[in-house]
């Protein structure tokens, strides 16, 4: 029996100090939670680039 999934990409972008504002973060990922979104664990492949975070919901 196989799940069809659907996916969403939310990108959080560094500050100019190549800072993330971890309270914006921890809303998004609460909000997806509520939402019946599951988060996927991805690589980013470089320490600078913006954080992506990829979420997946079973149809």
């Amino acid at each position: 029996m196989s799940s069809r999934w659907s996916h969403q990409l939310i990108e959080w972008k560094p500050s100019l100090m190549g800072h993330f504002k971890p309270e914006a973060m921890q809303e998004d990922l609460h909000r997806q939670g509520k939402l019946g979104w599951e988060r996927v664990p991805i690589i980013v492949p470089a320490p600078i680039a913006p954080a992506m975070m990829v979420f997946k919901k079973a149809q």
